[in-house]
């Protein structure tokens, strides 16, 4: 399903949210591994295409999970009981869904 508004980024905040140089980004645009526009003469990227072309490597996977935005994930989880998930209804869902 394609989306009617894709989120585009600069190759700045790219290279901040994947843990990469912005020189890694421009060589990326420059061997067509991320679709972009150019808008008011700046790039502005397709964030599903640099998602998809982070994680085609290892070492740019890895990137992103030590330097990039991976590295708050474990941060962003929810620790408090009152508004986390249920485990045991989560767990009664998928049963029903299997049924």
């Amino acid at each position: 399903m394609e989306q009617t508004n894709p989120v585009r980024i600069s190759v700045g905040e790219a290279s901040r949210l994947f843990g990469v140089s912005a020189k890694t980004i421009r060589q990326a645009l420059k061997q067509g591994g991320i679709r972009y526009i150019i808008s008011r003469g700046r790039y502005q990227l397709n964030f599903e295409s640099v998602l998809k072309w982070s994680q085609e490597s290892t070492r740019r996977r890895n990137l992103l999970s030590s330097t990039g935005v991976g590295q708050y994930v474990d941060k962003w989880k929810i620790h408090n009981k009152k508004y986390s998930p249920n485990i045991e209804l989560l767990k009664s869902k998928k049963d029903d869904e299997r049924s």
